[in-house]
């Protein structure tokens, strides 16, 4: 049993990841790590090196576990993934959480200072949310030649197919991102987009709705999962944040933290007591100097993966 901790454990994290790719949820992630390392321990006697490494055995182990969870399951979405986006501001903010929406993924459980295992953005939720749009054999054979490299031939072993198989479902995925790819994202510059950032929170602190709104990309996109209701473009943004702030007060802090690989915003709105209590978690994303995409995410239970105080 020592030897199989020994060698399975280094392997986790990268397990969690996987996992997440594949399923959207933190929550159902951390379940499917936990099972595969129970179905790998049960498996340990049997397991042969010559035939493979523990971490490419693992991958098998892992994937299958997750196309199992997947039957018959519904995709995970964002917003903007259910219809046309909203062109009123004050449209009621009605959370759906019969909705298993898509989660965003806190950096803090990487453990990975160089972002090896979330490089070249493949951990952006714009590409999770349109890989939950594929079949999940496709899905997975994108993840693990696309984003992990296996060989064709590696891949076909962990689905007991053909390589010939494989990279027919590899075409398909491709086509079926949307123009999206998992490894055509070139690293935004850090120093600029925490520029920008810098300038979205003092903004934001302020209520400040033309600073926020000069910040935007012509058709930025703000989205509030649990809430089914999406916004674009500067007037839809700007319109949104007006409202949030007659209806929440001016007063607002905001921390950092990093989500997904990239960093993230925590807003707190000060209360009737004075207090600066936890409001959301917004992942921005920065294309060209300015804001493009704003998911804002309130469901408690994803605030609580990010460990977040609940007041400042």
């Amino acid at each position: 049993m020592q030897d199989f901790g020994t060698r399975t454990e280094p392997h986790r994290r990268e397990l969690l990841v996987h996992c997440y790719r594949m399923l959207g949820s933190v929550h159902e992630a951390e379940d499917l790590v936990q099972d595969t390392l129970v179905r790998a321990w049960k498996a340990w006697a049997g397991y042969d090196p010559a035939r493979a490494s523990v971490r490419t055995w693992l991958y098998r182990i892992a994937t299958n576990a997750c196309l199992t969870t997947l039957e018959g399951r519904a995709r995970r979405p964002l917003p903007s993934g259910l219809g046309r986006p909203s062109e009123d501001p004050d449209a009621p903010l009605t959370p759906s959480f019969e909705i298993p929406w898509l989660q965003p993924f806190p950096d803090a459980r990487l453990d990975d200072p160089g972002h090896r295992l979330a490089r070249r953005g493949t951990l952006r939720l714009a590409l999770l949310a349109a890989m939950q749009t594929l079949p999940p054999k496709q899905r997975a054979v994108l993840i693990l030649r696309d984003v992990l490299e296996f060989s064709a031939a590696e891949v076909a072993g962990f689905l007991d197919t053909t390589p010939a198989a494989v990279n027919s479902a590899l075409q398909r995925a491709r086509a079926g991102l949307g123009g999206l790819s998992a490894d055509d994202v070139a690293e935004p510059d850090d120093t600029a987009v925490a520029a920008v950032l810098d300038r979205y929170v003092r903004a934001f602190e302020h209520a400040d709705v033309a600073g926020l709104v000069g910040l935007l990309t012509e058709d930025a996109v703000l989205e509030m999962p649990p809430v089914p209701l999406w916004y674009r473009g500067r007037a839809g943004y700007g319109g949104f944040m007006t409202r949030l702030f007659v209806m929440r007060g001016p007063d607002w802090r905001m921390t950092r933290v990093a989500a997904n690989g990239r960093p993230a915003l925590v807003a707190y709105c000060r209360d009737k007591t004075g207090v600066h209590r936890l409001h959301t978690l917004q992942v921005i994303t920065v294309r060209g100097g300015r804001v493009a995409h704003n998911v804002v995410f309130a469901d408690p239970a994803v605030l609580a993966l990010f460990d977040l105080p609940p007041v400042l």
